[in-house]
């Protein structure tokens, strides 16, 4: 019995010490590849998991890292960040979204396309908006329609939903006729979406 109360004290004693530390920031996000968003006034930055700060409370906004580098933005650009918060990318975008299959979507301020690690072009800014690369396609929009194109910008599913989200387990919802559905990678329907 007293180890139990020994372990149960213990237990309590880490995550009360663990805790603490999230206390003098106003948010403190999901720590993921070791680093947690933190914020505070305004101004966000990254700490780890014992609550050091790894990269200051400099950015406006930040995003929580995904395939080891995160999406910052400071005095209206976006850029991206490693774990040791250098920039790798500069800031130069309009809009960012976190790397999927080796890409990112960004926008120059009027369309989007999308780049690799180098922050080289690899699909031209010639959509008016895009989501993340899940499954080997993402989808973008074209002149008010929405359809899917692969990762070297092949229209894979036509322009043809009123919008459309990003493929999970083989299967992606979309607009269609004003009404939602599920269709899989070849654009068939499979069913109904609420």
């Amino acid at each position: 019995m007293k180890y139990y109360l020994f372990l149960f004290a213990l237990a309590g004693s880490i995550s009360a010490k663990c805790q603490q530390w999230t206390k003098q920031y106003d948010h403190v996000d999901q720590c993921i590849c070791g680093l947690s968003v933190v914020g505070k006034a305004d101004k966000h930055g990254y700490a780890d998991k014992d609550g050091s700060l790894v990269v200051p409370l400099i950015y406006d906004e930040a995003v929580a890292f995904s395939e080891g580098v995160a999406t910052v933005k400071q005095d209206g650009k976006w850029g991206y960040i490693d774990s040791t918060g250098k920039l790798v990318i500069s800031l130069q975008y309009t809009d960012a979204l976190s790397f999927h299959s080796d890409l990112a979507v960004v926008s120059n301020g009027n369309n989007y396309g999308l780049i690799d690690w180098a922050g080289k072009i690899l699909i031209p800014f010639a959509y008016e908006n895009a989501l993340s690369f899940s499954e080997g396609v993402a989808p973008v929009n074209k002149q008010g329609q929405w359809g899917y194109i692969d990762d070297k910008g092949k229209e894979v599913l036509g322009f043809k939903y009123g919008y459309a989200t990003i493929f999970q387990d083989g299967n992606a919802k979309v607009l269609k006729d004003r009404k939602w559905i599920i269709i899989d990678k070849t654009g068939k329907k499979v069913a109904d979406a609420e």
